[in-house]
């Protein structure tokens, strides 16, 4: 028997020559930069008697979630804290131990009120909680009134939803409009402790401090709110500023007559899916709530030719802070702006209609404040494989035969869907006639681009075309048009 021949070993060139790699996407990229950094529990040296901290970042490690239930099911009661614990476990927190109560209205005082507030403080002991998240907005009184009781930090819905947009904001206008719906966030919760509460005063109103000190003069409380206001005002113009240049980069794609479509809906509804699945593109993917916060706009085509636009835009959530409403308006006209609105719903949620609900109500907020109609809307059903066909006929019954349904991950539906896009595109389309001489062949690249060929013949002096093309192109072409 011949002795085996060790092979020499393969250099790294020639193994990536027999592998190819295909090139990492735009979003593959996005997700890899977010998760090269995370949070590491149990490391942190913050004070334990948070009354001595006079500022403190937001650190959530090890959380217990509070809500209030005073109206609807116990089961929709229950979605919502469930709701809660996807945006605190998307923030980088681990939840130990979630509490509902069931009252008529939240207590001005407490939230909860005093004697379940000292229920929480030993839940808080038992589990070793580091901070509280509550299912709503607090009011500053109620935030500190509660971490007196419970001794750990207190923090709202509001404030976890504002740490989500600033670990995720990529964009120099997206993290510019963060930063001003923090600010406003802040600015009425601003606290502090001892000296820094004092004012400086002297003379006769009051007081003896001294050579130098006296004077009206002002807290650091006012001083850290000045600086704030000043702050906001800079990030408005800069917002302003960049506003600007989005209505522009609109107005460009409006001269083209390429139709807008709007992708919008709830966080984690699919919508960058259904965008990737309907353009090949790489929009960033990811299954947390808000990981998409700048709008990505893609180019796609349909089987007739014709050319569309479709726009990723945030999602939106059940109780969205009015703060980022505010800050995000720009953000948001995008909807206003859209030929047509697609809806996306995430199938797989036990109470689609109130996601439905929550989205339509800030759309609505926008299209009144922008003083504008709103776009027409499809709704799509997206997730269709994650429910069982009992379900999936349910929804159908529910949300209605206009409604479709689609699955971005397996590719189920689309067809539906662009057949769907497709006439809608198609309603206001003009037949006619042309005869297009051979010199003038960026007409006939325009048509290709816009509209759709329905018949080509070619003769001596050019080309007579039978074409569907928009209502504003087909005045353009009246020239060229002859009879049939």
């Amino acid at each position: 028997m011949s002795p085996e021949i060790d092979e020499p070993p393969q250099s790294v060139d020639d193994w990536l020559d027999d592998h190819p790699q295909s090139a990492p996407t735009t979003g593959e990229l996005q997700l890899s930069e977010r998760a090269s950094l995370q949070r590491v529990a149990g490391l942190s040296t913050e004070l334990t008697d948070v009354t001595e901290v006079e500022y403190r970042q937001l650190r959530l490690e090890r959380v217990v979630l509070v809500g209030v239930w005073t109206e609807g099911s116990a089961a929709a009661a229950r979605a919502n804290m469930v709701e809660l614990a996807a945006l605190a476990e998307t923030a980088g927190s681990q939840v130990l131990e979630a509490l509902i109560q069931r009252r008529g209205k939240p207590d001005p005082a407490t939230y909860i009120g005093s004697g379940k507030a000292e229920e929480l403080r030993e839940v808080v002991l038992a589990t070793g909680a580091d901070t509280v998240i509550c299912d709503g907005e607090l009011t500053p009184a109620q935030l500190t009134a509660l971490e007196k009781v419970v001794k750990v930090k207190v923090i709202d819905r509001t404030a976890l939803i504002l740490d989500i947009f600033a670990q995720h904001a990529t964009s120099r206008e997206g993290k510019a409009q963060v930063s001003l719906a923090q600010m406003e966030y802040m600015m009425p919760r601003l606290r502090g402790w001892g000296e820094s509460m004092s004012r400086q005063a002297g003379g006769r109103a009051g007081s003896n401090g001294g050579v130098g000190l006296r004077g009206p003069g002002e807290t650091k409380i006012e001083t850290d709110r000045r600086r704030i206001r000043e702050r906001m005002a800079k990030l408005r113009r800069e917002i302003r500023g960049m506003k600007k240049a989005r209505t522009t980069k609109r107005a460009a794609r409006r001269r083209t007559e390429i139709p807008a479509i709007t992708v919008a809906g709830y966080t984690n509804a699919g919508k960058s899916s259904l965008v990737n699945a309907m353009t090949g593109s790489g929009v960033l993917v990811q299954d947390a709530l808000f990981a998409t916060l700048d709008p990505t706009t893609r180019r796609a085509t349909l089987d007739d030719g014709r050319a569309v636009v479709f726009t990723d835009t945030v999602g939106f959530v059940r109780h969205l802070p009015t703060q980022l409403v505010e800050a995000f308006r720009s953000t948001l006209e995008e909807v206003v702006d859209a030929d047509l609105l697609l809806h996306v719903v995430d199938g797989s949620d036990p109470f689609p209609a109130e996601q439905i609900a929550a989205v339509r109500r800030v759309v609505n907020e926008i299209v009144a404040e922008e003083k504008a109609d709103a776009p027409p809307e499809m709704l799509v059903i997206n997730k269709i494989d994650a429910i069982d066909a009992t379900r999936l006929t349910e929804l159908r019954g529910a949300l209605g035969a206009d409604a479709v349904f689609v699955s971005a991950r397996t590719g189920e539906g689309l067809p539906e869907l662009f057949d769907r896009i497709r006439e809608f595109v198609g309603r206001s389309d003009v037949e006619l006639t042309i005869a297009v001489p051979f010199s003038r062949g960026d007409i006939i690249s325009r048509i290709h681009r816009e509209g759709e060929v329905l018949a080509t013949d070619h003769h001596a002096d050019g080309t007579t075309m039978r074409v569907r093309v928009p209502s504003a192109f087909a005045g353009e072409l009246a020239p060229l048009t002859v009879d049939p």
